[in-house]
């Protein structure tokens, strides 16, 4: 299935939960605010979010620096 994630289409598979998508990607998920379809996701529903075909997804890294 075509998801848009960050403004790229990627294909992935199956459908998996927000939270496996972003540990996959090697992204910490307390490190990050996730939009999915325009809608904030909760730290808490992360895994309980799914991606689906035609999906999309904005995610937003923290960043430390000075």
């Amino acid at each position: 299935m075509i998801v848009t994630v960050s403004g790229k289409q990627i294909t992935i598979v199956n459908e998996i939960s927000l939270l496996d998508f972003l540990i996959e990607k090697g992204m910490n998920p307390d490190c990050v605010v996730v939009e999915h379809n325009r809608k904030i996701i909760e730290k808490k529903d992360l895994s309980k979010t799914f991606l689906k075909e035609n999906s999309t997804l904005e995610v937003l890294r923290f960043m430390g620096g000075g």
